[in-house]
């Protein structure tokens, strides 16, 4: 069965249907109508992580039109940007990336781009094998509880649902050794929003090997620790709510564990979610310890709040209801930008808490490789080669401005000399314009120029490229 222990936050219960069943569930995907309700703007028509008006940010079109040319000019050049212009990628992230590139960037961020190029076939002899029974049953009981209320996995055995399916067994065929946990469908999930499956694969190995390792392996031994080191790092942030919770007793894995283990994916607004999102893979797990500090304090921090919990049970349900103020967008992203916790403070913490844990415990029986505090971390233990990290369009669409261009080549074969000279003075672009071997994705790519594009007649200009490259 799924690795995760009753009480550890994350909801167990289950049908015993599988997707292959034709039967519904009452309150579940068979009675969300996304034709017939609103869909907000990043799909979902209910439930927790719809947005309300208030919840988000409006980005006026021309910044975010100026924020996506810059964020095209550094995934053009990923590598230079990453080893010399590193803080300014992490500002921008904390900006917020967007909406656009969102997948892209986490596909680069992540280093999964360099790991799909370096595999490439894998993800495709994977997801061509059956997958062990074991998992394949667990996982088929779990899809139908992904984002319910989202439009991509609104219908049982729909596209959504297909695609979770495949990632998550091929994970298992991938770690054998880990198999499945529960926790990591929704993070499977929130990449499936925004990439392909074979991308989302990716970065989800390389959250679970790289971001947050041992995770989602037997035992839950590194949750735990995490929980330790994050209740510790309460006591410096906010000792009132430090003191509060030691006084009732309450461990850190009974309100930690969805929060990390799914990276807030269930807890904050969708908004604010992304948002995180945007942050931890760029800056690392700092991050979520940063955003679970700023919630703890928020509910906990002062005597008038923990008037209104003054037991165990009463602070659980208090934790399990965040208050809308506190999870706002702005309001939440400023909060962790602020609070001055770093990775060398997480490691010093990590050291002290491993010696605890040895001493009560004994040795570790989850052998888990290091973590890497983000981004630049996992590019300078890896470095990837400058043909990694070129862009592949997946789609190439001509302009009709090409085409015709190209009509007038095959024109010019049977004109003079002097036709032809005075047409290449016409074409000719200025050096400075040609000497780039990684034009931006929006200009075809002159390797790929002669590609055609399957599955559509359409003709659509340059500009409308396939986000996801």
């Amino acid at each position: 069965m799924a690795k995760t222990e009753e009480g550890n936050g994350l909801d167990l219960r289950g049908s015993a249907e599988k997707l292959t069943d034709n039967g519904t569930d009452p309150g579940v995907n068979g009675d969300v109508s996304p034709g017939n309700t609103p869909v907000d703007r990043y799909g979902f028509t209910g439930g927790a992580q719809q947005i309300s008006g208030e919840s988000a940010e409006l980005i006026p079109i021309d910044v975010l039109r100026q924020r996506e040319a810059k964020w095209l000019e550094m995934l053009n050049s990923w590598d230079k940007w990453m080893a010399k212009k590193h803080k300014k990628v992490k500002e921008r992230c904390q900006k917020g990336i967007p909406p656009s590139l969102r997948g892209r960037t986490w596909l680069y961020l992540t280093g999964g781009k360099v790991k799909r190029e370096q595999n490439q076939g894998k993800f495709k002899e994977l997801d061509s094998q059956p997958g062990d029974p074991k998992w394949v049953d667990v996982i088929e009981r779990d899809l139908h509880r992904q984002f319910p209320f989202h439009e991509m996995f609104a219908a049982r055995g729909g596209h959504g649902q297909q695609d979770l399916f495949r990632v998550l067994k091929a994970y298992t065929l991938h770690r054998p050794e880990e198999g499945y946990c529960q926790a990591q469908a929704p993070i499977a999930a929130v990449l499936l929003m925004h990439m392909p499956a074979e991308d989302a694969f990716w970065v989800l190995v390389q959250i679970c090997e790289k971001y947050l390792p041992g995770y989602y392996s037997t035992g839950l031994e590194a949750i735990q620790l995490d929980g330790e080191i994050l209740y510790a790092l309460l006591r410096r942030v906010s000792p009132v709510a430090h003191r509060h919770l030691k006084k009732h007793k309450l461990e850190p894995i009974l309100y930690m564990t969805e929060w990390f283990m799914c990276a807030f994916s269930r807890t904050l607004p969708w908004a604010s979610v992304l948002r995180v999102w945007d942050m931890f893979l760029c800056e690392g797990v700092k991050i979520l310890f940063r955003v679970g500090l700023v919630l703890l304090k928020c509910m906990l921090g002062s005597q008038e709040k923990l008037k209104a919990c003054q037991g165990l049970y009463e602070t659980m349900e208090l934790l399990r209801a965040i208050q809308p103020q506190y999870m706002q967008e702005s309001f939440l992203v400023h909060e962790i930008i602020e609070l001055p916790v770093s990775e060398k403070d997480i490691e010093k913490e990590h050291n002290a808490q491993l010696r605890r844990w040895k001493e009560s415990h004994g040795d570790l029986h989850c052998k888990s490789p290091p973590r890497m505090h983000g981004a630049k971390a996992i590019m300078t233990a890896e470095p990837p080669s400058r043909q990694d990290l070129r862009q592949r369009p997946t789609i190439i669409v001509e302009s009709p401005l090409a085409v015709k261009t190209d009509g007038e080549t095959v024109e010019d074969a049977k004109d003079s000399k002097k036709t032809k000279e005075e047409k290449q003075k016409k074409t000719i672009l200025p050096p400075h314009e040609i000497v780039n071997p990684y034009p931006p994705p929006g200009a075809p790519s002159p390797l790929l120029k002669h590609m055609t594009v399957q599955g559509s007649k359409e003709s659509l200009s340059s500009a409308e490229h396939d986000t996801y490259l």
